[in-house]
Order: structure tokens, then sequence, then C-alpha cells
């Protein structure tokens, strides 16, 4: 027991003696010692520098600082740490991992450098003897593609990133803005001064001793700086910045740096970079984005990338197979993105590479300082869409401009962020507000075109180019909606001045309206759709019963709306009754989303409740539906006689604009009992001369039903067998019963609440 004891209080003993601190200094001095002997004793050029003790030493030094650090009192400054930072050891650090001696050494440096900047907790980009090595450093990463130290250039820069994320302040001393920070050789004892961690850590260390750089006795200085005779001198540091090396004329800094490993293959190391990158573009000090704009020219630099990957495109690539490409998100690897993908295509991973890129720079607008992400979103804008997109959509090449359309389409999908989706949307429409003069092919000639190209006479062109508005529609900016349709329907010039509105009748009294006797003068409307066939639980007007309060003048009561485009088709074209899962719950239920959708983001838009008063319109004001409009009526008109694809891409958009909750939208396009003044044309008006189209063709058509029947049948995949006769005519009367029930549903979720 007594043996015991002893043992015991020798053990605490020993507990409890602390190594003298200098012994601590002398065991980090020792290290370093150990690595530059390496240099004056070795005359082995080629052993790697994994297989010296060279790592092993810098881990010691890199454990004892840490050791050191936790040690000491908060804001004080080691012994250790004074000597690394007096002597310049990562100066020389520095120049022998640039020297690539022994082979390798640039990836031991930047280990320690890394693993240096991320262990200690006190702050050190600010000294000179750190931020001078670390600069030099940074030169150096991203420099060579596809290098094989390419995972510690990134974990080196993302470190940096990380620790200007924590102090913004710093931002000044790592963006090199060589003019300013450039100053004459110092003082041995300026550059000693300079050289201190902090006030505290700047004085002596108790009275003891600091051994001199291991360096300062180095006489083999070619083998050290790779053959730079002044690397080992105590006149001429190798990186005293004094020196004008050519190479500093054209420096890799760390935005260049992050963007080029944001290249790399190893889809990890560019995930890496650009993480980083956000974590540098992120920093909330609106001068830092100053400086990273100015100085750093990042915008310029992600632009020239995003430009770079475009034309990285082949030009061969199917318009087609463009349009099968998802979404793609610039954080989500390729190895974990699209594993059940089986769909692929020549040029594919050039088209995701770009969308990735754009995604990441969305992102980027998204969390950036205000002032630096409106510059990336113009820089955009300026260098990619109007230097290099806008030629190719105004090109001749019905090809060309079909890649292009497409490739707009992704791009429209993949832009979310606010001020970017801005200048995408004054790209494509321009800015103007003012309605518009009757084909205006000046005032912005690309929404010209692109308005033109809905009707193109490339069916192909069509299609693609009523997807890209039917896109753009979906996004949450009121310019769209506002610069395509409301800008033409603000005056209301569309309601004849001398009947009236529909605001100024009796709630209910539409028999004296002229669209109305037309309605019902018309053979083709009178006994077609019976009572009964509203009361099965599939159909529109079964759902939960409306309250019966007296209507206002002025409001049309929404069962007649409804009821007049459920009944504009006539029976004898109706097959959706004939098939199960076609009645309206579809449409009224898609409606209802697609309502709260546009409502949720249009509150912030300021639109009115009602329309405007009749009495503000200006008398005489000639009506023009405008470009959009007009090219989507015009193409209606013709449902009978077009593609079934394009039929349902034309409808499809004008669904998106009839759900927009603006008072003249609903008004113009789903109310059939407007008296439009002379030589206006309504969205109802025209399905009406449709309809009357339809009944004329009918006739010279036999056992018109039951092909009607069998085709509907068809594109539901319940009938196999293929018909040629009239099939497009036939799939245009199936459109345009699904449109008219789409209508119908809208305008039913459209009415307030209250209605309902």
């Amino acid at each position: 027991m007594e043996m015991f004891s002893k043992l015991t209080a020798l053990f605490q003993e020993a507990l409890e003696t602390r190594e003298p601190s200098v012994n601590l200094l002398e065991s980090f001095v020792d290290h370093w010692k150990g690595i530059t002997n390496y240099y004056i004793e070795t005359s082995d050029e080629m052993t790697p520098a994994k297989q010296t003790d060279i790592p092993w030493r810098l881990k010691q030094m890199l454990d004892i600082l840490v050791y050191e650090e936790k040690q000491q009192e908060m804001e004080e400054t080691g012994p250790c740490m004074e000597y690394l930072l007096q002597h310049k050891v990562l100066e020389t650090l520095c120049t022998l991992g640039k020297a690539q001696y022994p082979p390798g050494m640039n990836q031991q440096v930047l280990i320690f450098f890394t693993k240096l900047l991320g262990q200690i907790q006190q702050p050190m980009l600010h000294i000179i003897n750190v931020h001078r090595p670390v600069q030099k450093l940074i030169r150096l990463c991203g420099a060579v593609s596809a290098s094989q130290t390419e995972k510690d250039e990134v974990q080196f820069l993302f470190v940096i990133c990380f620790k200007l994320k924590q102090d913004p302040y710093v931002l000044n001393y790592i963006l090199e803005r060589e003019k300013s920070t450039r100053k004459p050789s110092c003082t041995s004892g300026e550059k000693e001064k300079e050289g201190g961690m902090s006030p505290q850590g700047s004085g002596d260390h108790g009275g003891q001793s600091v051994p001199s750089s291991p360096l300062s006795d180095c006489t083999a200085a070619p083998s050290l700086a790779g053959g730079d005779p002044g690397a080992c001198s105590s006149h001429s540091h190798p990186t005293d910045p004094s020196s004008p090396p050519a190479a500093q004329n054209a420096q890799t800094n760390l935005v260049s740096a992050l963007v080029n490993l944001a290249k790399s293959q190893k889809s990890r190391v560019a995930l890496k970079a650009c993480e980083g990158l956000l974590l540098l573009a992120s920093i909330p000090k609106e001068e830092n984005a100053i400086i990273l704009t100015e100085s750093a020219a990042l915008c310029e630099l992600l632009t020239d990338r995003l430009c770079d990957l475009y034309t990285l495109i082949p030009t061969s690539v199917d318009p087609t197979d463009i349009q099968t490409v998802n979404r793609v998100y610039w954080r989500v690897l390729p190895s974990q993105n699209g594993k059940e993908e089986t769909c692929t295509f020549p040029g594919k991973e050039h088209v995701e590479a770009f969308l990735t890129w754009l995604d990441f720079c969305d992102q980027l607008v998204k969390d950036t300082p205000r002032v630096l992400a409106s510059r990336l979103a113009k820089a955009v804008h300026q260098q990619w869409l109007t230097a290099v997109m806008q030629p190719q959509l105004l090109q001749i090449s019905e090809v060309g401009v079909l890649v292009a359309t497409a490739l707009l389409f992704l791009s429209v999908r993949q832009i979310s962020a606010p001020l970017l989706l801005e200048e995408l949307v004054f790209f494509l429409l321009g800015s103007r507000r003012e309605p518009e003069a009757r084909m205006d092919t000046e005032t912005h000639a690309l929404r010209f075109h692109l308005i033109e190209h809905c009707d193109h006479i490339s069916d192909e062109i069509s299609l693609a180019t009523l997807r890209l508005f039917e896109e753009l529609l979906q996004k949450p900016h009121e310019h769209i909606v506002f610069s395509l349709v409301l800008r033409n329907l603000e005056q209301r010039s569309y309601i004849a001045q001398s009947s009236g509105g529909a605001e100024d009748r009796p709630a209910g009294d539409t028999e004296h309206l002229d669209e109305s006797e037309e309605l019902e003068e018309d053979p083709f409307f009178t006994d077609m759709y019976p009572e009964s066939e509203f009361n099965t639980s599939n159909q529109l007007l079964a759902l939960p019963p409306r309250t019966t309060k007296p209507r206002p003048p002025g409001k049309t009561q929404v069962t007649d709306i409804v009821n007049s485009f459920v009944c504009l088709v006539p029976q004898e074209a109706k097959t959706s009754h004939c098939v199960q899962e076609s009645g309206y719950d579809t449409y009224v239920h898609d409606a209802h989303e697609l309502f709260k959708e546009c409502t949720s983001y249009s509150l912030q838009w300021g639109w009115p409740k009602t329309p405007k008063p009749q009495e503000s319109v200006h008398p005489n004001l000639d009506f023009y539906e405008g470009h959009f409009l007009k090219v989507l009526f015009d193409r209606i008109t013709r449902i009978l006689d077009q593609p079934y694809e394009l039929n349902l891409q034309v409808t499809s958009v004008l669904s998106k604009l009839a759900v927009f909750p603006h008072p003249h939208l609903h008004e113009y396009l789903l109310d059939p009992y407007i008296s439009l003044a002379p030589g206006s044309r309504s969205l109802f008006s025209v399905l009406i001369r449709v309809i009357g189209d339809l009944m004329q063709r009918i006739q010279h058509i036999p056992h018109f039903s039951e092909k009607l029947l069998f085709v509907r049948k068809q594109l539901m995949g319940l009938e196999h067998e293929t018909m040629t006769d009239h099939m497009t005519l036939l799939k245009g009367v199936i459109v345009l019963e699904e449109f008219c029930k789409e209508l119908a549903a809208i305008a039913f979720v459209k009415y307030p609440t209250e209605e309902h």
C-alpha cells in the first residue's frame, strides 16, 4: 500500500510540473531546423516530400502552435507563434512550395497552411507576415488545370473564404491591390514590429532569448529556393514585395483561383470552389462587395464562365432533346443527380454544365449584398443575354433559332433570384409601360420577334416559343403580365362606350346584350345541354352551392359565365361525358391551385380589386389587344387546322393568363357578356367564330360524333387502332372542348370567396 502511495505521489508530481515554455519553443525551432537542414544536407533532389520527414515535422510544429494557443490567455501570442511570424516561416514555406523541392512540397505546404488557419482561433490574416505568404500561395492555386493538388488547393482557399466571412475587414489584405499595398523595404526593426501578432505579443518573452532563424545560416540558396540566389539572404527575402518579379503583372487572385478550380473535372473540387465563392460573395459589408466587383472582377469572371459554358453547347444538339433536360442544382453532384435517368444525348453534359453554373450565379444573386447582386445580374444581362443569346434568337437559321429558344426556355426555368429575373424580363420584354402601338417592330426588336415566333411558319419554333412564354408567365414578376397584356387593357377601351359596360346593367339582365342575343338566336346553342347533365357528381356546377346574396350592378352571375363556356361547344362535338375521369373536378382543382399561386405573389403588385370606372375611360380610344394577345387569338381561330401539340400549348398559355387575379384580365378573357367596342374582339368572341366554323365543317363529315369519340379514346390510350381522316380537325375539336371546360373552371374559382 505504501509503495502504491509513493507511485501515486510521484505520478501526481509529474502531472503538476509544467514544462517551461522555452522547451516548447526549443522543440518548435528544432523541428523547423530539421526541415531547413534537409535542404542543406541532402543531395537527392528526386525523393518525394512524402517520403521525407518534412510532413511529420510540419505536423509537430502545427500541434505545438495549437497546444500553445490553448495555454495562452485570450489575445496573447505565445513564443512559438511569435517565432513563426518574426522569422517569416510561412514566407519560406511558400517559397519552398513554389519551388516544388522536394517534389510534392507544394502539397505539404498547402496542407500546413490550411490546418494552421483552420485550427488557430486567433485572427491571423491581418498580419503582414501571414497574409503576404497567403497571397503568394493563392497565386499558385488553380493556375494549372487538372493538377494533382486540386483538392488541397480548394481546401486551402475555402478556409481563407471562411476566415474572411468571420472577419470581413481582412478582405482588403487578401485581395491584392498592389499599387496601394507595396511599400519600400523595411528596416529589420520595422519588420520585427510588423511581424508581431498583437501589441501584447510583440515584446519580449519573459526574458527568454528567441533563437535566430535557421535559414539565416543557410548557404545552399539555389537548392533551397529552386535556383533563386537570394532565397536565403537575410538582406533580400525571396518573397519581399519590394522585388518586382514579372509574374506579379498578371497575378491570380482569390476569386480567379476559385473560378478556375470550379472548372475542375473532379465534381467535389468544383463544388467546394463554388461554396468558397458563395462564402466570399455573401460577406455582408457593402464596401467588401465593391472590392469584389471592382478589384477582383468577380462579376466578369463569373459571367465569362457562363458564356464559355454556353458556347460549348454543340450547335448540332437536337432541340427536342434539350426539352427533356430536368432542372439542375449546383449543390447536387452529378453522381447524386439523376441516377435513374436513362435519357441521354450528345451534348447533354454541356447543357447541364451550363445550367449548373447558371443556377450557381442565380444563388449568388440571391445570397449576396444588393450592390454585388445587382452588378452580377447586370453583367449576366450584358455579357451573356445581350451579347451572346440575342444574336442567336434573331438569326436567320431556323435550326439555330430553335436551339437558342429551347436553351432560353431552360434558362428561364432555372432563374429565380428577383434581381436576375428582372434583368431577364427586361431583356426579353423591355421596360416600356405605355400601351402598344400596332405592329411596333422597333421599340424592342427582340420582344417583337419572340412574339412573332409564336406564329412562325415552323410549327417547331412556334411550339418552343409558346413554351418559353408559358414558363415566363409562371415567374413572380409583375412586369411580365403587364408588358404582355395589361398595358393594353388598362383603359378598358375594349368596351363599347355607347352601350355601356358590364357594370352598367342590372344583375342577371343579360338578354339585352348584343353577344347574348347572338348566343340565344344561334340555333347551335338552343337546347343542346340539358339541365339534368349538371346534376351529376362529376360536373362543375355540382360543387358546393353558392349563397344567393343580391349582386350589385355590374356583376355578371358566375353561373351565367360558367354555363356560357360549358355550352359553347355544341352537343354533337362533345365527347368528354362519354369517357370516365374526364369531368370538371380536375379542372376546378387545378384552377384553384393556379389561382392560389398567382394570388400569393400578386398581392404585392398592388392590383385593383375592381375594374377601372367607366367614366374615367377616354372616349373614342382605339383598342388594340397588343401583339401577344393578337397572335394567341389568331392561333385560336386556326385551332381546327393546327397540330394537336400546338393547340395544347396555345390554350395552355391563354389559361395561364386568364387565371391571374386582375379584374381587367378577368373581364376581357372570361366575361362573355361585355359589350365590345367596334372592331374589338375578346377571347369569347373568337371562340364563337371558331364554333361557327366547326358547325359548318361538321355537316361534311359523315359519322362525325363516332369518329370524334374514337380519336378521344385513341388520345387517352384506350384505343390502339389508328385513323387518319380528319385527324387534325377532330383533335382540334377535343382541345376546344377541354379549353372551354378549363375556362369555365377558372371563371368559377376566380370570383370572390363570398360568391362561392
